[in-house]
């Protein structure tokens, strides 16, 4: 009988990483973020042409993955990168990226 394979814990990580960034909204927020030190949550909503609600889910996203964190100060959230998993990402990424086990004979033309 043979055991079920499993995912690395870099592919899981990556993937999670992969999955918050994978709408145009999470991508404008975290650049923003990368702009400043930190910022609250009525600054991100004016950067961006969608609803409160919206924005707070992605932010829950991107907190979720660990790409952000944020800090409550009654009554505002301020949000910023999370820089251990935000280096952690960028080397898994460019980790990812740098593979070049492709061979030109086998692929797909």
């Amino acid at each position: 009988m043979e055991h079920p394979k499993s995912y690395t814990h870099k592919q899981e990580q990556l993937a999670r990483f992969a999955k918050a960034m994978g709408h145009p909204a999470r991508m404008a927020i975290l650049q923003f973020l990368l702009a400043q030190e930190s910022c609250y949550f009525g600054d991100i909503h004016e950067e961006l042409p969608i609803a409160k609600a919206t924005v707070s889910q992605h932010l829950k996203e991107l907190k979720e993955a660990g790409l952000i964190q944020g800090e409550i100060e009654a009554p505002k959230v301020r949000y910023c990168i999370n820089k251990e998993n935000w280096e952690l990402a960028r080397k898994l990424f460019a980790d990812f990226f740098s593979q070049t086990g492709y061979r030109k004979e086998n692929c797909c033309q």
